[in-house]
Order: C-alpha cells, then sequence, then structure tokens
C-alpha cells in the first residue's frame, strides 16, 4: 500500500491495557494462518480467536471478547450482505468492539454500507503488514482507519445531496482533511492550529452532523453536499 495513506484520528481515546485482543473472521484457512502468523510477531498484539462463518464468529466474539474483529465481508454464503449483517449486529451487541473490514473488494457502495453499519474501518488485502498493523491499533484506540483508496471510496460514493446543516469555514477546513484521513496532529499542521482546537473542531463537527465517529462525519458530510 502507498505511504500516501492515512488513518483517521479520534485523538482522545488511548489504547486499552495490555495486548490488543483480535478475532479474525475469513472463510480460508490459509488467510487465518497468515495473519495470525503475521500480527503475532507484533507484541502488543494477540489474536484470540478465528471464525469461518456468522454463527461462529458471533459465538466466538462473545467468548473471547476481542477489542477488534478483523472481518472479510465475503464468508461462507459468498454473499457481501452477510459480512455487512455481521458487522451490524457485533457492532449493535459489543459496544466498544471495533470492527477492521479487510477484503478483497473495494466497492464504493460496500466501504458506505460497513461503516453506515459500524465498521470502524476498511482496508484491502493488498494492504502491508506496516499498515495493517497501524489500522488495528487505530481501531483498538477507537479511532477510524483508511487507506486512501477506501477513503476516496467513500466519498465519491455519495452523489446523492441532502440539506447539511451551517458549518463553518474552519470547521469545513478540518472535514476536507478527516475526509482524506488526517490525523489531528496533521490537520493542526496543515491548518495552523493547535491539535487541541483540532478536538474542539471535530467535537463540534460530530454534534451538527449528529454523528458520533469521524467516519460516520465523512460519510453524511459527503452525503450532504459538504465535501
Amino acid at each position: 500500500m502507498s505511504e500516501e495513506a492515512g488513518w483517521q484520528s479520534e485523538g482522545a481515546a488511548s489504547a486499552p491495557p495490555g495486548p490488543v485482543r483480535i478475532v479474525i473472521v475469513d472463510d480460508h484457512s490459509i488467510v487465518r494462518q497468515g495473519l495470525r502468523s503475521l500480527l503475532e510477531r507484533e507484541q502488543d498484539l494477540e489474536v484470540v480467536g478465528e471464525a469461518t462463518t456468522a454463527a461462529e464468529a458471533i459465538a466466538v466474539v462473545g467468548r473471547t471478547r476481542p477489542a477488534v474483529v478483523l472481518l472479510d465481508l465475503k464468508l461462507s454464503s459468498g454473499e457481501d450482505t452477510e459480512g455487512l449483517a455481521l458487522c451490524e449486529r457485533l457492532t449493535g451487541e459489543h459496544e466498544d468492539l471495533g470492527v477492521l473490514v479487510l477484503t478483497t473488494f473495494l466497492d464504493e457502495k460496500l466501504v458506505v454500507d460497513a461503516v453506515h453499519r459500524g465498521a470502524r474501518g476498511y482496508v484491502v488485502k493488498d494492504v502491508d503488514t506496516t499498515e495493517l498493523v497501524r489500522a488495528i491499533r487505530a481501531v483498538a484506540r477507537q479511532e477510524s482507519a483508511f487507506d486512501s483508496r477506501s477513503a476516496a471510496a467513500m466519498v465519491q460514493s455519495m452523489s446523492n445531496r441532502s440539506a447539511a446543516p451551517e458549518l463553518t469555514e474552519r470547521e469545513l477546513g478540518v472535514l476536507r482533511l478527516l475526509a482524506t484521513g488526517s490525523s489531528n496532529r496533521h490537520i493542526g499542521g496543515q491548518l495552523y492550529i493547535s491539535e487541541t482546537t483540532v478536538k474542539f473542531h471535530v467535537r463540534n463537527i460530530m454534534r451538527k452532523l449528529g454523528v458520533s465517529t469521524r467516519a460516520e462525519a465523512v460519510y453524511e458530510a459527503s452525503k450532504g453536499g459538504l465535501i
């Protein structure tokens, strides 16, 4: 994956103590084995379970209580909707759970639907190990994580525009940088403001848009024609 890819950051959240507990949901055993081998080289990551189907994933997540689920949208049924429905159920039943979609498919509608159903991030399977680990850590901190192509797909997918709340010029500037996957530090550097001020603007943006995460803010903003 390109070094230009960025990861969105909630800023105030911090990573949970101890290793990040991960469950891998993918119907290909070789993929699960490869991911486990790669991730367990990191001292702060621990794979605590695997699943091949939605039913298995629900049971494993309930038993192991991971911080992050790596979810392939294409499970045994071969339908995207199964993975999306599973994402929605898991995030609905486990408030602090972060779902990171890791899939072969980069489809604008899938990216938007995954975010709408609670995913905190979306990356494609050709991502390199370093960037995948960064994404997992970001999601564990309750931040958002998208590779550059997924972020662009989410923004470009929103062709239907609806009435949007008024944002200040500064908030619009922050919002445009959020859509590129910029961190609070990068946004502050670009706009010549402090990270604390960036956090203040991000909170105001989310309040005005009626959302609770940065990914949802970008989704709503693009739908409303703000970006």
